[in-house]
Parts: structure tokens; C-alpha cells; sequence
């Protein structure tokens, strides 16, 4: 990717995606997930984007979702890309047929080189801030250095989540 591509995620309400797009975010992210305190119905969803500008992309973001879960918001026409923020598979994230996000949990006790060397087909890596309590969301940084050294080492465009705010984002990016 030869530059920032700037996804606001979480978006419920649409005097919030209308701004995201008019301050010039590339792409936004509804919540599929039901305990979350940001999820959306397919209907809300349809009403926040309806009218939006056509060049902002729509993801839709899960967690250890049922197939046909992933599949009506598919067939819906609503959103551009998926996003997987649990356990799933790399053989679940391609069955739907479209371009997905694979989002790993940093600070856990995992390799997140391996793991993302077993999703080769997803079209970005997001990497968010590990909390055993939630799968995302969380408001809160890793360590970036690990963002650093996956971006040195894979080919796949990475995306950095995790307590991002105006006062950090310039030292993230």
C-alpha cells in the first residue's frame, strides 16, 4: 500500500459516517457483534450508509461469527470487506469470497509472525491491543515495535488499531 488507508471502526450512527467521510477516512466499520457496545443490525447498518459517499469502503467486522451470520451481510450488498476478530480459520475467512481483514491480538502470548503465515489470503493484517476480557475495542496501545517488525517482515498491508487517538496516531503512523 503506498499510503495511509485511514478505517474508522465502530461508526453506529450516521451524522458519524457522514463526518469520517467529509474529514477524508478511506473506509468504516460496523460491528457484527453482538455483545459489543458499537454493534449494528443489518438494518441500522443500511441507514447509517445509506447516501454515504460511494468511494468509502464498508467493513464488517465479526467475532467467532456463525457462517450464516457473515453471509446475510454479505448477500446484503452492504459491505466491501470483512473483518475476522476472533478465532477464525483461514479456510472460514475465504468461504464467503471476498476481500477479509485478519485481526490479531497483540501482547497475548502468541507469534504473530506465524500466525499471520497462516492466513496468506487475507487482504490486511490488523494487529489490536491484547485484553483477555474483550476481543477488541479496547482503547488501548501495544507495543508498536511489533507493528514495525511485522510490516518489515510480511507483504500483506498491515492496519494498526488499538488506542489511536489524536495524540498518538503521528508516532504510530
Amino acid at each position: 500500500m503506498s499510503r495511509l488507508w485511514i478505517k474508522i471502526c465502530g461508526i453506529t450512527q450516521k451524522q458519524d459516517a457522514v463526518a469520517a467521510a467529509q474529514l477524508g477516512a478511506d473506509a468504516i466499520g460496523l460491528v457484527f457483534y453482538k455483545p459489543s457496545p458499537r454493534s449494528v443490525t443489518l438494518s441500522q447498518a443500511s441507514e447509517i450508509f445509506t447516501g454515504i459517499l460511494p468511494s468509502l469502503k464498508i467493513v464488517g467486522l465479526f467475532v467467532n461469527p456463525e457462517p450464516s451470520e457473515v453471509t446475510e451481510v454479505v448477500e446484503s450488498g452492504l459491505v466491501d470487506y470483512l473483518q475476522f476478530h476472533g478465532d477464525e480459520s483461514e479456510e472460514f475467512c475465504q468461504r464467503f469470497n471476498m476481500p477479509y481483514l485478519k485481526a490479531f491480538k497483540v501482547g497475548a502470548d502468541r507469534d504473530i509472525a506465524s500466525d499471520i503465515s497462516n492466513y496468506n489470503s487475507a487482504d490486511f493484517i490488523l494487529l489490536d491491543s491484547f485484553d483477555k476480557d474483550a476481543p477488541g475495542g479496547t482503547g488501548k496501545t501495544f507495543d508498536w515495535s511489533t507493528a514495525e517488525a511485522t510490516n518489515a517482515s510480511s507483504s500483506t498491508n498491515l492496519i494498526m488499531a488499538g488506542g489511536l487517538n489524536s495524540s498518538n496516531v503521528r508516532k504510530a503512523v
